[in-house]
């Protein structure tokens, strides 16, 4: 690697890794194993997808997740801004410039593509030497090593949208193998990742078989209310306990002397209270009706479609806890059990009947307390709630030890397919030979190709420049007519067949 100037264009290189590589590897910057990259440009747009016959941009979501999405882009407006050399080909290789976090600079290959379809201002093309295996270079930036890499290179304020510049793509080190050997890694985890994702889809459909065995173990629980016991009692929501909305949140209350905890959408899961991220607001006048007790269930009010109303019951932690009015708050009257509730709410959820009283706006859905309120809620007895709850419970915890054991396969197979791309990318994984060509001798060969490359984009930007200069020379020195304001103008009538002789001035 050429420490001076790792990627051919005076950018700094990153540190060499202290790992010692097979013989005829060789550390390089990603720019030296380039011949080029396009970024595109920032248009002004439709945002309804291109017709086949407009040009269209694509947009952060068609880079997005691990494939090539065509249909995820913009209409340009105006086809006179088009630059053909942007037009993206089938066997690009993109990524995205900006996206979140987890996403910024994850890599896709171009498969089938339609026409017209250009690159945008967040998007990069990476054009490797005609050396470099296009699987296997795809399969490295696509490393766990490398994507971390990325990531803490990216810049910005919110993870929602992180950049990676080209510069900084540019020198992040890689170890090269010799172009056969490539061929030989990128066949090698071809085959392995396959097979691994065979288990990971099937540990996928274990665990979508546990939540359908959750779900009908809370319809079972409960039947539909024409079903209900006669020693029920039918009750509405609202005869069963008392419906609070949370308080609302004010920039005024960000800060303040008297500053509380309290738990908002994002903290409340089904049958579970996420306190890793509690966020708090000033409550000078105290937390009065809005303190959270144990016993009281929280419920979804402003959430996507199938979640809104999703339950979950505060158990005291963290103490002294108030709540926003982005949560619905059921705080059970006498006769009925907290954790009654709580499966009736459950069950609630999974028959979808919360939908048949929310409201949609834009993607959310949002469950008053009024309408949770005419909500049925039978209330069996105490003890044959205790029972039903019991019962729930045993049956609930064999589906969490299946969960559990799906949880252990799952981190099983990210780690082995972690050791894979670690096992590939320091030359364990396949067998050197000594024949190849060493990648000292590649990378000389894509310093060629480099920079006969960039002799030739040269020479048509020259091309392109003296014919823009040609061009305005020529509208420079052609002559303007315009009518001679000393000529008499007349007024007699043109015989047929015949046109009338304007009096002329030519001006140089």
């Amino acid at each position: 690697m050429n420490v001076n100037n790792g990627v051919g264009d005076g950018n700094t290189p990153e540190r060499i890794p202290e790992v010692t590589l097979p013989e005829g590897w060789a550390w390089a910057t990603v720019g030296e194993i380039l011949v080029g990259s396009d970024a595109g440009k920032s248009f002004k747009c439709d945002p309804r997808p291109a017709a086949p016959d407009e040009w269209g941009i694509i947009k952060v979501s068609a880079m997005t997740w691990g494939e090539f999405r065509p249909d995820e882009n913009k209409a340009l407006l105006d086809d006179a801004l088009v630059n053909p050399d942007y037009e993206i080909q089938a066997g690009d290789l993109l990524l995205s410039r900006a996206n979140t976090a987890e996403h910024v600079g994850a890599p896709v290959l171009v498969g089938d593509v339609r026409p017209r379809l250009l690159l945008s201002d967040k998007s990069i093309r990476l054009k490797a030497g005609s050396a470099i295996d296009r699987d296997w270079f795809i399969y490295w930036l696509k490393s766990p090593a490398v994507r971390k890499a990325i990531t803490a290179k990216a810049t910005g304020t919110s993870d929602s949208m992180r950049n990676i510049s080209q510069p900084d793509l540019r020198a992040i080190v890689l170890p090269l193998p010799p172009a056969a050997e490539q061929r030989r890694i990128s066949n090698a985890l071809d085959s392995r990742l396959a097979r691994l994702g065979k288990i990971v889809r099937l540990i996928a459909r274990a665990r979508s078989h546990a939540a359908t065995l959750r779900r009908q173990i809370l319809l079972d629980l409960i039947p539909e209310p024409h079903d209900w016991p006669a020693e029920w009692q039918a009750m509405t929501v609202a005869e069963a306990g008392k419906v609070d909305l949370g308080r609302a949140r004010h920039p005024d209350w960000h800060t303040g002397p008297r500053m509380r905890p309290y738990l908002r959408v994002a903290n409340v899961f089904e049958d579970r209270i996420d306190t890793t991220s509690v966020m708090e607001m000033d409550f000078s006048d105290g937390l009065g009706k809005y303190r959270l007790l144990p016993g009281d269930i929280l419920l979804n009010e402003g959430q996507s479609p199938h979640l809104v109303g999703r339950p979950a019951m505060y158990k005291g932690i963290p103490e002294g806890v108030a709540f926003t009015n982005s949560l619905l708050r059921f705080r059970a009257a006498d006769g009925v059990l907290p954790g009654w509730a709580l499966f009736v709410f459950r069950r609630h959820l999974h028959a979808g009947r919360f939908m048949r009283e929310v409201r949609i706006t834009t993607s959310l859905a949002h469950l008053s307390g009024s309408r949770l309120k005419t909500v049925e809620f039978p209330v069996p007895t105490i003890d044959e709630q205790r029972r039903l709850i019991a019962e729930a419970k045993r049956q609930l915890a064999r589906v969490d030890v299946i969960d559990r054991l799906l949880d252990r396969a799952e981190d099983r197979a990210s780690a082995i397919r972690r050791a894979l791309f670690t096992e590939a990318f320091v030359g364990r994984l396949v067998s050197q030979d000594p024949d190849d060509e060493p990648a000292e001798d590649l990378l000389k060969r894509i310093r060629i190709e480099r920079e006969a490359a960039e002799v030739e984009r040269k020479t048509i930007r020259r091309a392109a420049a003296q014919a823009k200069r040609k061009s305005r020379t020529a509208t420079q020195r052609r002559p303007s007519v315009i009518a001679s304001p000393s000529a008499p103008t007349s007024h007699a009538p043109v015989p047929e067949g015949e046109q009338s002789a304007l009096p002329l001035e030519f001006t140089q």
